[in-house]
């Protein structure tokens, strides 16, 4: 493995910070009177501040992940666990990343935000990840990779041992975002964290879950990367009521999985069926909650299920993806509502 020193990639200001401390960050145990943080004492039980570090929820995290408490972060949505990265490792007009398109927008949009340079690479035959690509794009300014498994909007899992390789051979920051692996057979890259000091690895309460609305990510990295994420976080970022949802989410965990191979078998029929109809082209094999689709005439279907109160995602203007709709996996009565719109397309 290249050499990896973490703290030549941490940002001046973020290895000098000071980060704001709260009694309850001191405190560890159990206290009857709280009178430190000028709340109010009437209100119970929304009338105090959250737990900082969710250190019960972590705990929940750690069982069903069998990952180690002091490895876990959480944040609101996996969108705050991307925009930490770029604050704590990028330094604004300064620094790159290079992130494998098409891919989700929001590495982008962050990196726009935080005015860092964003280099893309574009995925190959099949969307196929080109590591030696990605490899050349990088210099010495590039602070974070962006992996995306399975991809969005594409669909395909990328081969862990791929990844594995690129953490290896690049001597920054590789972030992979797993927010559809409960859908994939293709494994996880959690079991390779202790091996990889340079692997960051997000998931989300949003997909699998069933929790979009919760806004709870996840992000998994060496103890030293998750202190600087609680180092740059606002104090109290996931509210009492998320954490005491993603508590009770946690501990029926079995309720999860029923819910996977139920969508696992609704992707299937939902692809059966597209195959099927005059309209679509080509279907790609998916490893997500999603299918990506391509079709006649994307803008025109894409218009002509909205009118009729379906909404799918039209990617016809994002690379590689011509002629394409993005269609989640639904219930068995919306994938057939889909159907059979698609079906009477035209007539």
């Amino acid at each position: 493995m290249k050499e990896f020193n973490l703290k030549t990639l941490i940002r001046p200001n973020i290895l000098s910070l000071e980060p704001y401390s709260s009694a309850r960050s001191e405190f560890k145990g159990t206290a009857s009177t709280w009178l430190d943080a000028n709340e109010n004492p009437f209100g119970n039980p929304y009338n105090r501040y959250p737990d900082p570090l969710q250190l019960r929820v972590k705990a929940a995290v750690a069982q069903v992940k069998g990952v180690a408490e002091d490895c876990i972060f959480l944040g609101v949505g996996s969108d705050e666990c991307i925009d930490l990265a770029y604050r704590i490792f990028c330094r604004p007009g300064i620094d790159n990343v290079v992130a494998m398109a098409p891919s989700y927008g929001m590495y982008e949009v962050c990196a726009n935000i935080n005015d860092v340079e964003y280099r893309k690479v574009m995925l190959g035959d099949d969307f196929a990840l080109d590591t030696e690509a990605m490899l050349a794009a990088a210099d010495a300014n590039t602070r974070l990779m962006w992996l995306c498994s399975p991809n969005n909007p594409t669909g395909n899992a990328f081969a862990c041992e791929q990844l594995a390789d690129l953490c290896r051979r690049f001597s920054g920051i590789v972030i992979v975002d797993e927010a559809y692996i409960d859908f994939s057979d293709k494994g996880t890259m959690l079991s390779s964290l202790a091996e990889l000091p340079n692997l960051i690895v997000l998931q989300t309460f949003s997909k699998a879950w069933g929790s979009a609305a919760v806004r709870l990510g996840m992000a998994f990295a060496s103890p030293e990367i998750i202190g600087y994420y609680n180092k740059v976080k606002y104090p109290y970022n996931v509210n009492q009521l998320a954490q005491e949802y993603a508590l009770k989410a946690l501990a029926d965990a079995p309720r999860v999985q029923g819910w996977v191979k139920q969508l696992l078998a609704n992707r299937a029929w939902l692809v059966d069926a597209l195959a099927a109809l005059p309209l679509t082209r080509h279907i790609y094999a998916s490893d997500a909650n999603f299918v990506l689709v391509e079709v006649s005439d994307a803008n025109g279907i894409y218009a002509y299920l909205r009118d009729r109160g379906i909404i799918v995602r039209n990617r016809n203007r994002i690379e590689k993806c011509l002629g394409c709709l993005r269609i989640t996996v639904g219930t068995e009565q919306e994938n057939e509502t889909l159907i059979k719109a698609l079906a009477e397309y035209g007539k």
